[in-house]
This record gives C-alpha cells, structure tokens and sequence, in this order.
C-alpha cells in the first residue's frame, strides 16, 4: 500500500460480539480505495463477520459491535444503515436471485426499493449493471425469464449486476465462485479484476490459489484475531508470522 493511496474503509480496534461468543478480538485493518483486499484464514476464524461488520448486516443476525469502523473516515453508525448498504453492497456465496422475478426485475429491485430512478431510466441501468457483471451479452434477448433459468455462474453475476445496480462504492464478496464450476469461478475472478476499476472490492475466500490471484492486499484471521496483513505478492512469498506460513502452506486450515 502506497501512501498516495486513499484509505476507504478504516477498522480501528473492532470486537464483535453475539451473546457472549467473542468473535472479532480487536481487529484493526486499513482497506485502499480501488484494490481488491481478501481475508483469509480458517473456517469460524471471523472473516465473514467482518466483512458483515463493515456494512453493519452482523447486526440482522443480533450481533453486537465495539471499536469503530469508517466508510471515508466517517463511523459507519453516523451512516443510516440503508444508506450504508447502498453504499456497500454484498455478495453471498451462494448465487440468491429472487425466483419469482424476470432477470430485469432482479437487477432493478433495488432501484425500486430505494426510490432511486423511475420506469424509463430501469432500462438504461438494467443493461449498464449487466454489461458491468459481464452478463448482458448472454441474457439482453431473455430479460423477462426468471433469474432461476440461468446457470450457477450466470445467477452469480445476475447478483453482482444487481447489487451494481443502486451504484455502490464499495463490494463485499463472500466467497464468491466457492458453489461454482472451475469455469464459472474463471470468469467471476475476471470480473472482479475489471471492477476494481471502479469500487473498492473485499472478498472472504477459502481458496489460497483465488487470493494470490485476483487480490491486491491479503488479510489472514485466525480465531478471530487479525494476525497479518499485506500485499498479497509479500505475504505469499515471505510472511512476517509463523500461523500465516503455516496456513498458506497448508499445514493447517
């Protein structure tokens, strides 16, 4: 990270809490605008509740957060939390289009619930947030289908387009290409590499090969502990810490 580069999401000191499970322990991480960061680490390390963390979903499932987190340097609970989700959206793992809804209607539902454009600008947004996920060339003769008709890869991307669609700054990804097919993961991990052009990307992956790849700086977690962080090129080649040897050569995980 350059000192040029500007920080987009700031954690400072983040514990996070659900009852009395302690499973963020004093996590502070810098993400750069426009670069992809991946968190790595074990199963039940805490990776997917940070990256829930950052756009406050942790709180739907009834967890609680210490510490601070900043979108611009401004604390994420200054932010309404719709506003906030707007601003960073999310990817799960598995692909979740909504089944009783035409491929159109899928990428414009957040437009619609947000209040945001009218009936004549959909159109326009439908096709620039498909041609953003790589998707319109394969779907703008069958937009009124169901969501559901579409292949893993291609329902993946539907719901990239769609969190595209309300125009967010930054795209949380958990693990993204994890229920899809070697070829469907290929071209997700294009995809990413292209949308870093324009947001800020962080993406939870199991898959060592998958982070060396597409990412630009590497968070490892484990036991909910931030145990290192770097650019990826350094960590995977001359780690600072023991654990994070250990993990990228698989001696445990």
């Amino acid at each position: 990270m350059t000192p040029a580069e500007h920080i987009k999401i700031e954690a400072k000191e983040v514990n996070t809490f659900f009852g009395k499970n302690h499973v963020l322990k004093d996590v502070s991480l810098s993400i750069p605008e426009h670069r992809v960061t991946a968190i790595i680490g074990p199963s039940g390390c805490g990776k997917s509740t940070f990256l829930r963390s950052i756009n406050r979903m942790h709180e739907i499932a009834g967890g609680t957060m210490e510490g601070s987190i900043t979108l611009d340097h401004i604390d994420i609970f200054d932010i309404d939390p719709v506003t906030l989700r707007r601003r960073v959206g999310m990817v799960f793992q598995k692909p979740n289009p909504f089944p009783t809804m035409s491929i159109f209607e899928n990428v414009c539902i957040g437009l619609k619930l947000n209040g945001i454009g009218n009936r004549k600008t959909y159109g326009e947004v439908v096709e620039q947030s498909l041609r953003r996920a790589a998707l319109w060339d394969e779907v703008k003769d069958s937009l009124s289908k169901s969501g559901m008709s579409l292949s893993g890869g291609q329902q993946q991307r539907l719901c990239i387009a769609r969190a595209l669609a309300v125009d967010p700054e930054v795209l949380l990804m958990d693990e993204p290409a994890s229920a899809l097919d070697p070829i469907a993961t290929s071209k997700i991990e294009e995809l990413i590499y292209e949308l870093k052009q324009q947001y800020t990307i962080v993406i939870v992956t199991h898959n060592m090969q998958q982070a060396a790849r597409i990412s630009d700086t590497t968070a490892f977690f484990y036991l909910g502990e931030l145990i290192e962080f770097d650019e990826t090129k350094a960590m995977f080649t001359t780690p600072k810490r023991k654990q994070t040897e250990d993990y990228i050569t698989g001696r445990f995980g």
